[in-house]
């Protein structure tokens, strides 16, 4: 299901398109259209049969006018400087949308982590940081984990930098291990973070969420929470899930019409998102095509992969029962396939409101850092609810006030924050 727009082309358009509505001034939106910074770099390490592998990273820092820069660092075999440049401008938006003091970054490795040892990825994340030292820091830019990415591997980054600078400073990387100066609730956040928007979504459209039957893309740790917390805390059904099998090299879906024990299918999956299909089989599961999942007769999507999945093509195959599309992902949908979701009805809860739960409790995490005094999970779990709740009907608001879609209004929201810093800092 791959679209002819690159994910930078398409976070430009998706710009562009509010742009005009805002009337924004040209050198404003030269800007806003363009990261402020960019980091290419080859990193040496050593692999284990003696070795030397080049690896290509990349670091982008779209904006800071509010505050240091924020984002993962995604280790893919598919990783390109278009990707990164637009997760780090989604990124700008997602922590202005969220109303956190945070601007927009992010990272990346073209490589495929499975198939490095432990110390080969070690020496790689160590090796990274090696090179980014002295342009990342908790007044800077904090990187965290993505795709392909752990907590351990966020604790081996931040050991790397502490030793550089000669001090231990854990707040340079959020997402790290509890223990290491990681956060509770940190490993649920972006996934209950899209079962608070639903919630919300719910109310407003006047939908009982435990009557309501839902279908997602992917099963890394955005999709195993959002299913496990649609069941647990809304009482809904989740009737399958899809992932890519990293034996086989292609994707699945693996569904139960009477619902999926999300639980379960996360005991039986490796760190990268990848179920034992035949122990999934033999617990009852159907496995079908990867596009299945989208071809469901449910009441929510929630597409929580890789972006653009939800385009020209594929957006004909949403059945018309479909009242809720909940974006776990970044740039799921392409900006052609928008229009046709808009035809259809559909409520769109837009990627970076709809998983801006993590770069949240990834803020109170730093916030904690800085403390050096750490809450307990049901507190950090409390504020995420309220921060994103404020966030929701703040997007909702604007929507209805301007007669805008969802994407729309949340853009609305976020470059008028983004815009107000910027000018208060004397930058335009």
């Amino acid at each position: 299901m791959a679209t002819s727009l690159n994910a930078f082309e398409m976070a430009q358009q998706q710009f562009d398109q509010v742009a005009d509505r805002l009337k924004l001034d040209q050198p404003v939106r030269e800007f806003l259209r363009w990261p402020l910074r960019e980091y290419q770099f080859r990193i040496p390490v050593r692999m284990d049969d003696g070795t030397v592998r080049m690896f290509q990273g990349y670091r982008v820092q779209h904006n800071d006018a509010i505050g240091p820069n924020k984002g993962g660092v995604r280790f893919h075999p598919a990783e390109t400087i278009d990707t990164v440049r637009a997760l780090a401008t989604w990124m700008t938006w997602k922590c202005a949308v969220a109303d956190i003091p945070l601007g927009g970054g992010k990272g990346g490795v073209i490589v495929d982590p499975a198939t490095l040892s432990p110390g080969e990825k070690e020496r790689l994340v160590r090796g990274w940081i090696q090179v980014m030292w002295k342009n990342i820091g908790p007044r800077q830019d904090v990187p965290a984990p993505d795709v392909g990415t752990t907590s351990q591997m966020m604790g081996w980054m931040m050991d790397e930098y502490s030793k550089l600078r000669g001090e231990y400073t854990p707040g340079v990387i959020t997402g790290k291990p509890v223990g290491g100066g990681g956060s509770l609730g940190r490993t649920e956040a972006t996934g209950y973070g899209v079962v608070y928007t639903i919630r919300e979504a719910c109310a407003h459209l006047n939908l009982d969420p435990s009557q309501c039957k839902a279908a997602i893309q992917g099963f890394g740790n955005v999709a195993q929470y959002s299913a496990i917390g649609f069941k647990e805390m809304l009482g809904g059904s989740v009737v399958c899930v899809s992932y890519f099998d990293l034996k086989d090299k292609q994707a699945y879906t693996i569904s139960k019409e009477d619902g999926i024990d999300a639980r379960f299918l996360q005991s039986i999956t490796d760190q990268y998102g990848s179920i034992d299909k035949a122990k999934a089989q033999e617990a009852g599961y159907v496995l079908e095509d990867a596009e299945a999942w989208l071809k469901k007769d449910v009441d929510i999507l929630i597409p929580a992969a890789l972006e653009g999945q939800i385009n020209a093509e594929s957006v004909k195959w949403i059945s018309d029962r479909v009242k809720i599309i909940a974006e776990g992902a970044n740039g799921p949908t392409t900006p052609d396939a928008d229009r046709d979701i808009q035809e259809k009805g559909v409520f769109v809860i837009p990627d970076f409101l709809c998983n801006c739960g993590g770069v949240t409790v990834s803020y109170f995490e730093a916030v904690q850092n800085d403390m050096n005094f750490y809450w307990p999970k049901e507190e950090v779990l409390s504020k995420e609810d309220q921060k994103l709740t404020k966030a929701f009907h703040d997007v909702l608001e604007m929507s209805l006030k301007q007669e805008v879609p969802m994407r729309d209004a949340a853009y609305m929201v976020a470059i008028a924050r983004v815009v107000k810093a910027m000018q208060l800092r004397g930058w335009i």
